[in-house]
């Protein structure tokens, strides 16, 4: 149950707010933003659940924007979670790729009529996009134009109940219509890890996203199997799965929904490889100290795929005065705001190993430690876990469709320690 909801942006101040169990003073917010302010800029290190004395918030941060649920009593923490990140998608289906402050202001009605569905009296209700379209339509310049005209007054609110509201497959509307019959299936993994300054695996742990975009005509049902479901250690699914067959023979049946949905999201935490080595030298004396980095591919992905999009992060300590660091390869930047260094590196040369390297200088009087270093990198057409479509069958449609499958490896949390 949750008693409002709060959205944010990245200054805190409040852009929306919707009370679903009466009325929470706007202080919550503040109390919230002041733990916020503690990890700033580093907001993914803020604790999703934060206890206050009478309220529990629980947060998510979605482009750049925070909602923020507040909760009055003993609730599943995660259902908040999925509770808030359905809202963020739907904002994200409506109001297109890029969700910011001005993308809410601009929608403002709709944000909140899409909030008076999505929830009733603290529960979640309506959070399927397709039964979400039959009552509020998306914001688009004709709805706009057509209100103002005809003088209706509905800001593109529907006085009918769509018809998919009270069947048993809410996901999915009747009657959808296609020109061509597609279906894409992306597997993204992000490889969460801690090593440490020997090269030595302290944890990792793979997070995993199927999401599907499904443009097929009629009621299709789909049987997909997978490979390599063997090491997954934990799976949620979209409702549109039959979680019995999944139990039962390791088989993904469902009917899709319309457009693009996350189908599962899984963990593996067992035998996860480390596609690349960040080597650390960081030697700190009175006055200044020095760094040497040097990062490398593992050659664990077959076929020597590429590693991509290479960011590697030197968080230094508040006292930081200056940097002087180069690198022959790539680009190096210096924030003096957040003393923050960033190493980016668009592709792992093969002939040459990348080394950052040079000094910093510090106040004397507060010698720092030595900074946790973090890394991203992406790799295509790879899962480092081995899932991998095998078959995908469309039942009861008899009409010919084309299936696309791209798989993407990328760095998540993953932190060296010098």
């Amino acid at each position: 149950m949750i008693q409002s909801l709060f959205i944010l942006d990245s200054s805190g101040a409040i852009i929306i707010e919707k009370h679903f169990r009466g009325i929470v003073p706007r202080q919550v917010a503040d109390q919230f933003w002041d733990e916020a302010q503690k990890v700033s800029p580093f907001f993914a290190e803020l604790v999703p659940v934060i206890a206050t004395a009478k309220y529990y918030l629980v947060h998510v941060i979605r482009g750049g924007l925070f909602f923020l649920g507040v909760v009055a009593k003993d609730t599943t923490p995660l259902g908040v979670v999925e509770f808030l990140d359905r809202v963020s998608r739907i904002f994200y289906h409506y109001f297109g790729e890029q969700l910011n402050e001005r993308a809410l202001k601009d929608n403002f009605i709709t944000a909140y009529h899409l909030l008076e569905e999505v929830n009733d009296a603290g529960y979640a209700f309506n959070t399927e996009p397709n039964i979400l379209e039959g009552i509020v339509s998306i914001p688009s310049l004709l709805n706009q134009t057509t209100d103002l005209v005809m003088g209706t007054g509905s800001n593109g609110i529907s006085n009918i109940f769509p018809s998919g509201g009270l069947t048993t497959i809410p996901w999915r509307k009747n009657g959808v219509t296609k020109t061509t019959n597609e279906i894409y299936i992306d597997i993204t993994e992000e490889i969460d890890a801690i090593v440490e300054s020997n090269g030595s695996l302290t944890y990792s742990k793979i997070s995993g996203v199927i999401e599907v975009d499904s443009q097929l005509a009629g009621m299709p049902d789909i049987v997909l199997k997978l490979t390599g479901v063997g090491c997954i250690d934990d799976i949620g699914f979209h409702p549109c799965v039959r979680l019995k067959r999944w139990d039962q023979e390791r088989v993904v049946s469902f009917i899709p929904p319309d457009g693009k949905f996350f189908m599962a999201k899984y963990i593996v935490r067992n035998n996860v490889p480390m596609p690349i080595y960040v080597k650390p030298q960081i030697l700190i004396g009175e006055q200044n100290g020095t760094v040497h980095v040097m990062v490398g591919s593992k050659h664990v992905a077959p076929g020597n795929k590429e590693i991509e999009n290479i960011i590697v992060t030197i968080p230094f300590s508040k006292n930081c005065i200056g940097t002087s660091l180069t690198s022959k390869v790539g680009t190096v930047t210096f924030d003096e705001q957040t003393k923050v260094c960033r190493w980016k590196i668009p592709q792992l040369p093969k002939t040459v190993t990348p080394i950052l390297e040079g000094s910093f200088t510090f106040d004397p009087e507060h010698p720092p430690s030595k900074p946790t270093i973090g890394v991203y990198f992406e790799i295509q057409t790879w899962s480092c876990s081995g899932i991998k479509v095998d078959t995908l069958s469309i039942l009861n449609e008899k009409y010919s469709h084309f299936k696309g499958v791209k798989a993407l490896t990328c760095g998540g949390q993953v932190q060296i320690r010098s």
